[in-house]
């Protein structure tokens, strides 16, 4: 039997690759900026350029995670078609959506006990979860039955490999994850920081290096180092709002002989760029650990 797939916007899944896949929802969230609440669904390019433009011009933005009662409604409408649920939700190291989801999980069953309703903590953000969603739709696609498919997700997400940078330090000095001096000192010096998501789903700086270039050469370096297998993988690029950057990235990726069978890249969305900002660059593959 065949089953639902359910994940939320900062997956950061591009519109059309969620339109083509059957059984698939993404659930919106949202951002406020001026004072206005704005939704955040599944875009493209052309959808988050403004709002990168905006943040460019000092406009700052916060976001909303989804809520158990969201998430409820879309459970209790499956489950009442007889569907079975597989729920992909945001690193429980980032945000409240997973203990949202299992909330929902809880009162969905309640309401209907025979419902097949499974939620997985991704431990994963932005494309990465879009690559972990991506992989679950191929072991669906396999024929895996959707215990089969949620197992091999929890005993394999330690493996999605999350390595980002960032073209300022400004927005992560907003959301406290570098401190002021050390941002100060960044712009002063062209510092650019290496970060990765780490094996409990937390962002985490690792390395800093000077100029643009460079970090986009570290990060293909990355991908070089720590792949496995380094033929014949999938590799997903997002970017914020910096389109050339991810395309010399992947040319430098491949110049160190890293050669996948699938590349994606596409756009973070205003979720995740909310917090990384303009210019955000990043690469997710599989390797041996994170």
């Amino acid at each position: 039997m065949s089953f639902w797939i359910v994940t939320d916007a900062a997956c950061d899944l591009p519109k059309d690759y969620v339109e083509k896949t059957e059984k698939l929802t993404v659930m919106p969230m949202t951002y406020r900026m001026d004072g206005a609440d704005h939704p955040c669904a599944p875009g493209d390019e052309a959808t988050w350029h403004p709002f990168y433009e905006a943040v460019r011009a000092g406009k700052m933005a916060t976001t909303a995670q989804v809520s158990a009662a969201e998430y409820q409604e879309v459970f209790r409408g499956l489950a009442r078609q007889g569907e079975q649920v597989l729920c992909i939700v945001f690193s429980s190291g980032l945000s409240g959506t997973y203990q949202a989801a299992l909330l929902a999980q809880g009162m969905a069953k309640e309401e209907n006990p025979a419902a097949k309703i499974l939620v997985v903590d991704s431990l994963c953000a932005s494309v990465g979860q879009g690559l972990f969603v991506h992989y679950a739709i191929q072991k669906r696609s396999e024929g895996l039955s959707i215990d089969e498919t949620a197992r091999w997700l929890t005993d394999n997400r330690r493996r999605f490999n999350h390595w980002f940078t960032v073209a300022e330090l400004d927005t992560l000095r907003r959301g406290g994850r570098v401190s002021a001096t050390a941002a100060f000192m960044g712009g002063m010096l062209n510092i650019k920081p290496i970060l990765h998501v780490d094996a409990e789903g937390h962002l985490i700086p690792m390395e800093k290096v000077q100029g643009r270039k460079k970090s986009l050469k570290r990060l293909a370096e990355k991908v070089a180092e720590r792949a496995n297998p380094q033929a014949g993988q999938t590799l997903f690029i997002g970017h914020g709002d910096c389109r050339e950057d991810a395309e010399y990235t992947l040319d430098a990726i491949r110049g160190l002989g890293f050669q996948p069978e699938h590349v994606m890249v596409a756009p973070i969305g205003a979720i995740i760029g909310a917090h990384s900002g303009p210019g955000t660059l990043a690469v997710f593959f599989l390797g041996d650990d994170r």
